[in-house]
């Protein structure tokens, strides 16, 4: 469901599009690394649509092997509209389509974070897409190197 709330100040008009909830719904896996976290890739997050995104991401292994996604100690996005996805995508632009994107789950708070993923992450996803479903925008993106 879209909620827009609209602001009237003559002669200006402001629309706020929340972000309630997704299309999409996953369990996040909260399980952390097994010993020691082995980053692979990491990207620094840019801001998109004014949500104030900050921090880096960064794929990478536990030393069993898991694969996981993890966000740093200053990762930051704007979470009072509601619900935020995390995508892999093979571009800085998510695209709803399984060749080109891969869901992770949902962002539960800033700051750090893992997210365990369900097998190996293919080279093909080179960014990390933070997208509010309902509002149809980005939050922002980090392409990984």
């Amino acid at each position: 469901m879209k909620k827009i709330i609209v602001f009237a100040f003559l002669p200006l008009l402001f629309i706020v599009a929340s972000c309630k909830e997704d299309a999409e719904t996953v369990a996040v896996d909260t399980d952390q690394p097994s010993g020691s976290f082995t980053s692979q890739r990491m990207g620094s997050f840019m801001e998109q649509n004014s949500t104030g995104t900050t921090g880096i991401a960064e794929l990478g292994t536990d030393a069993e092997g898991a694969p996981f996604l993890y966000f740093g100690p200053n990762f930051k996005t704007d979470l009072h509209t509601g619900t935020v996805t995390i995508y892999l995508s093979t571009s800085d632009m998510y695209k709803a389509d399984a060749n080109s994107s891969k869901l992770v789950g949902i962002i539960p708070k800033n700051g750090e974070g893992y997210y365990k993923l369900d097998a190996d992450v293919p080279a093909k996803f080179t960014h990390v897409i933070l997208w509010c479903a309902t509002a149809s925008i980005p939050f922002g993106y980090a392409p990984l190197q």
